[in-house]
């Protein structure tokens, strides 16, 4: 390793950091972030690198920003790769900084750093076209409801002249089909003492629909770096849009918001490129005055991108939990994405997957699933929005103007914000952890006939479409003000867990297991799951082709990955996390089983490499749990040399189906399918060695990789249908060598026959014509030979590899692929 001991000299050393160092701009300088230690001054390293200090990155405590001239940084990127390799170095050490010997660069107090650049990657989950078709013309209104609804406006003081249109407060047409919250209202509960930050394309202020509502100490501008969020470009309306869901005043202007007594924050971040560093900030900006903070966008909803929010925005994250609402948690809210239409699911996005958020997806008024809302197993809850003709019915930007249209995931996540912004009107104490909890437990289950639902340990329902149920704000509220607050959150990290196995195409998947004892969830004082998350790595040549599921021990199953058509990348899953809430309330003990599939027959292949478990929910004993430390970039990095690996068997598992069985009732099919009435009683038989070796031998014993030959034939580590090709292949040739052997034979006698010289070799010949008829072209072992080469070549895959003895471990996706895209197109249709 290089020492960096000229760090001054290569970067010009200044005595002052006040240099004339022009106003920050990507084309004059290069940015980079350093996490200092409490005892290292960011002045100082300022000094040292002849830097400028632009100041701590919002509320991360020992994070900050410098900034070079560009014609002064050409060794920046040498700097950085040489504190990350200080870094590495003191990790594997074993005894931290301290073991080391000081440096005399002044650098030895940088814990982590990262080169800024500015990215635009975070698009608004904007809506698709609403078509207000016909049938938003003929519904037809219940008489009762609306009688209802007006004497609800008239005791409220409601005014709002779009009041009446607002079907996702009050549904005049299909009864029941809304929010509940004139209930709440009627209470006296409007949401005064919260403060719900919209992070979009800014908020408009001067709108007299948000005016009486926004909070200017809650707001900034991170595009333009100005106190005021006001929309600057003309398609600048999102925020705006949001914020009227939520905190739009009961006046004359438009129509009102969920919590309309409760204040409002425009956080701009959307309208400019941006880089980690001022998102990080964002997320987290005036975290002790924002309570909620909505998040209605993330990476491309294309069905082909698979995007994480960096080290710093996750830190950022996990501060606002730890800290933010002065130690009980900023409560996130995302949506869900819009690209179910291009197959994609909400676990390829890194924010909805987040265990720190409360990810929300769409149905519309007819309660139907919407054609654009994804969905994935780190789904929580839906909320309402576009589709069926009809829209959400909000503020739009400018002094008195009202919108229509709005919808998408966009418009449900503001919606859950909302809703949470009452319950904290109720119960200021709740912590980040109990609002998912009160989302959890006061969801309403819809359309539970569609075969998505199963039943989680705790008797609650969980479908991969609509999370735990639909939003309803009374039930949400009113049992908020008894709400028993959870204990401190515990976690479990399982070894990272050897694979390394080719993956089966088509109908067989690749299983591997761990098994979590009482005394580790005792020693990890974990009692009760709430969030799980797999970290995996998987390399393939087509992406798109992979799923990925979780079995639970009591059964319930989570498909944390689904395939995805539009999705070329030429790599697999690279220390990616998929979440789960699907297993919420369970033990964490007993066998937890992944399944990898490659579920499309073709040129594209891959392997199982490795994976890891890692458990979250309520401690036992609250008084000596800590807290959850910063999440390291490293943390995922399976290759360093103290990382806890562990060897694990893997089993290939045949798809069969069965009935419906309890006691989950789960339908193991993948999102976006159509439902069918089949399902499989998990069941594994892979075994796991869980010391830790990080040396171990990862070669696949027999019978791991699977075989259906005798014991003593080899394996050759191959899978049952690589198998079936070499025992095949081997048929072919013997049986090609002992006809090639008959002919000559044949030959040779009709050669000696021919030949009345030598009688004695003729006759040594009819000697053996016994021997010759055993081998000839109608003799047994030809026979066998045959019948050898055509017992693999006749029969099909699922009956070599069945086993009706046996019952089978999950069920794979029901039909063809072409079936697949039949049905997928049916239901875009429908």
């Amino acid at each position: 390793m290089r020492i960096f001991s000229g760090a001054a000299l290569a970067f010009g050393f200044f005595l002052s950091v006040s240099a004339n160092i022009a106003p920050r701009s990507y084309d004059t300088h290069e940015y980079f972030a350093l996490h200092l230690d409490e005892s290292t001054s960011p002045s100082d390293v300022a000094q040292v690198l002849g830097a400028r200090h632009e100041g701590q990155i919002g509320e991360l405590k020992g994070h900050h920003t410098f900034s070079l001239p560009r014609e002064r940084s050409s060794n920046l990127d040498s700097l950085l790769d040489d504190l990350k390799s200080r870094r590495r170095l003191r990790r594997r050490s074993g005894a931290g900084a301290a073991s080391l010997a000081r440096r005399d660069d002044g650098l030895d107090g940088v814990l982590w750093s990262q080169k800024l650049a500015a990215k635009k990657r975070l698009h608004k989950r904007s809506p698709p076209p609403v078509e207000l078709s016909k049938k938003s013309g003929t519904y037809k209104i219940n008489l009762e409801a609306l009688k209802a609804q007006e004497e609800i406006a008239d005791l409220l003081g409601i005014k709002d002249p779009i009041f009446t249109s607002q079907w996702h407060i009050y549904n005049t047409v299909q009864v029941g089909n809304d929010l509940n919250v004139t209930g709440v209202w009627m209470d006296g509960i409007t949401g005064k003492n919260v403060t719900t930050a919209i992070v979009d394309d800014g908020l408009d202020m001067y709108s007299n629909d948000l005016k009486p509502n926004y909070y200017p100490e809650g707001s900034y501008d991170f595009n333009e770096k100005s106190p005021e969020p006001r929309p600057r470009l003309y398609d600048d309306n999102h925020g705006t849009r949001c914020s009227g869901e939520v905190a739009a005043a009961r006046n004359d202007v438009c129509g009102v918001g969920l919590a309309y007594d409760s204040k409002i924050s425009g956080i701009r971040i959307l309208s400019k490129a941006i880089d980690d560093a001022d998102e990080a900030a964002a997320v987290n900006y005036a975290y002790d005055h924002n309570d909620i903070y909505s998040c209605s966008w993330g990476p491309p909803d294309d069905g082909q991108t698979m995007d994480a929010p960096g080290i710093l925005i996750k830190r950022a994250m996990v501060a606002g939990v730890q800290q933010g609402r002065d130690g009980k948690g900023s409560i996130f809210v995302f949506a869900a994405g819009n690209g179910a239409a291009s197959d994609d699911n909400c676990n390829f996005d890194g924010y909805t997957n987040s265990i720190y958020s409360i990810t929300v997806g769409a149905i519309d008024r007819e309660n139907k699933r919407t054609p654009y809302s994804e969905s994935c197993s780190a789904q929580l809850v839906v909320a309402y929005s576009s589709g069926s003709g009809d829209a959400i019915h909000t503020t739009d930007v400018g002094a008195d103007k009202c919108y229509s249209l709005h919808g998408g995931t966009s418009a449900a996540g503001p919606l859950a914000a909302g809703t949470m912004a009452l319950a904290l009107s109720v119960r200021p104490d709740l912590t980040w952890r109990d609002a998912q909890y009160l989302m959890v437990e006061t969801a309403i289950p819809v359309h539970e006939d569609d075969g998505s639902w199963q039943v989680t340990k705790n008797g609650r329902k969980f479908s991969h479409d609509w999370g735990f149920g639909r939003i309803d704000a009374y039930a949400l509220v009113q049992k908020a003000k008894t709400w028993d607050l959870v204990k401190p959150q515990a976690w479990f990290n399982s070894p990272w867990l050897r694979v390394q196995h080719e993956i089966p195409q088509g109908d067989q998947g690749l299983a591997s297991s761990y098994e979590v004892t009482e005394a580790m969830a005792k020693k990890a004082n974990l009692e009760r799951l709430e969030h799980v998350t797999v970290t995996m790595n998987v390399n393939h040549t087509r992406r798109g082709d992979l799923s990925a599921e979780l079995h639970s021990p009591s059964g319930v199953v989570s498909y944390l990955s689904t395939a995805r058509r539009p999705d070329d990348a030429p790599v697999g899953y690279v220390d990616w996390t998929f979440m789960t809430v699907a297993h919420w309330g369970e033990s964490a003990v007993g066998k937890w089983t992944v399944i990898v599939k490659d579920n499309k027959v073709n040129e594209y292949t891959g392997s199982f490499i490795d994976w890891r478990l890692n458990l979250w929910g309520e401690a036992i004993d609250a008084s000596s749990q800590p807290l959850h430390p910063l999440p390291e970039e490293d943390d995922d990095d399976h290759t360093i040399e103290d990382a806890v690996a562990a060897t694990t068997s893997v089993t290939q598992v045949p798809t069969q189906t069965k009935p419906l069985a309890p006691p989950t009732e789960a339908t193991n099919r993948p999102v976006n399918q159509k439902p069918t009435q089949t399902t499989s009683s998990p069941e594994t038989t892979s075994e796991v060695d869980t010391s830790p070796d990080t040396a171990a031998d990862t070669t696949p014993s027999p019978s791991s990789t699977g075989t259906f030959l005798p014991s003593f034939f080899p394996t050759f580590g191959a899978s049952k249908r690589t198998q079936v090709w070499i025992y095949a292949s081997m048929g072919m040739i013997i049986v090609f060598c002992i006809g090639l052997g008959v002919y000559f034979q044949l030959q040779r006698r009709k050669r000696i026959r021919n030949n009345p010289r030598d009688d004695y070799e003729f006759e040594m010949i009819e000697d053996e014509d016994e021997l010759h008829a055993a081998h000839g072209p109608s003799g047994r072992t030809q026979r066998r030979g045959g019948e050898l080469y055509n017992a693999f070549a006749g029969e099909s895959d699922e009956e070599l590899f069945s086993d009706d003895d046996e019952k089978p471990l999950y069920t794979d996706r029901p039909g063809s692929h072409e079936e697949s895209d039949r049905d997928y197109h049916q239901y875009e249709k429908s």
